[in-house]
């Protein structure tokens, strides 16, 4: 298991935020696409990586800085000044304090999304060698994510049909969300998947909860994946497919409930998981 300490620090740079904009409705949990250009000569970066987000304290406990990991949403562009914009997703953030009982604002999330455009911030990375793209264009991808685990997909999705027109593989996501105003890039506020669902090799199924009022823990992520399990299991078969996993612990757990039952046996079902793992067809990124 890797820890936020793991992480090396040490060298930072100070991105500029060009736009903060809320891409959900008033009514639904805050996320923000917040936009951060970076002017450094050696920065760069690649799909499916995060940086660091350092925020300046002094916080509790004499903490001097408090960081956190975000998945950039887009893929790299690099402006004619040699400039790097970055996109990241952010959900604000409370939980409630154990020893006190009250709702605590989240320190990261509220810092970004509290941010204003000509704001300086200071990120360390990028990191990150969990989510990759295959070297070959012939590979499928299957994507399953939940909440702001859709992050990285947008951006592999970006870099193929904008960059990468080589592309053969088939492109399958899988993603869960509490209700269609919260599907984060495809509501009344922010659309821009719309764009590739006219690829013949681009798929989506979207799962939302038929009780979102009710059941805060539903994504519908669940229910989408099960009745799309027999399809999902004959596409892992197939040697040319790379499954990514992103969002929740939940999102994994949904996912191998669905599979272990198309497998017919949860004996079948390890088989074929410790199959796409050896032969590196497995990747995840998950968070508690």
């Amino acid at each position: 298991m890797t820890y936020l300490s793991d992480f090396d620090t040490s060298q930072t740079i100070q991105a500029e935020v060009t736009l903060n904009n809320r891409i959900t409705p008033d009514f639904v949990a805050e996320v923000r696409s917040i936009w951060l250009r970076v002017n450094h000569p050696e920065f760069s970066y690649r799909e499916g990586q995060h940086v660091g987000v350092i925020v300046p304290g002094p916080h509790a406990f004499g903490h001097d800085k408090h960081f956190r990991l975000y998945t950039i949403a887009n893929s790299p562009i690099r402006g004619d000044d040699n400039t790097v914009d970055i996109e990241l997703c952010v959900r604000r953030c409370f939980y409630i304090d154990e020893f006190s009982g009250e709702e605590e604002p989240g320190i990261a999330s509220n810092y970004l999304c509290d941010l204003k455009v000509g704001d300086h911030i200071t990120l360390s990375g990028p990191y990150g060698e969990a989510f990759t793209l295959p070297q070959d264009p012939e590979m499928n991808l299957l994507m399953i994510g939940s909440g702001t685990g859709i992050a990285p997909f947008r951006a592999f999705i970006q870099h193929i049909y904008e960059q990468h027109s080589a592309w053969k593989g088939k492109l399958m996501l899988f993603y869960g969300a509490r209700s269609g105003t919260e599907t984060l890039y495809r509501n009344e506020l922010n659309n821009d998947l719309d764009k590739y669902y006219d690829q013949k090799t681009f798929q989506a199924f979207e799962g939302l909860s038929e009780r979102p009022w009710m059941d805060k823990e539903d994504d519908g992520l669940s229910d989408v994946l099960k009745n799309n399990a027999d399809e999902i299991c004959e596409m892992l078969q197939d040697t040319k497919t790379h499954l990514y996993i992103a969002g929740l612990e939940k999102t994994k757990h949904n996912f191998e409930q669905a599979m272990q039952e198309a497998a017919g046996s949860s004996a079948r079902w390890r088989w074929m998981k410790e199959e796409l793992k050896e032969k590196g067809r497995w990747s995840e990124l998950l968070y508690g």
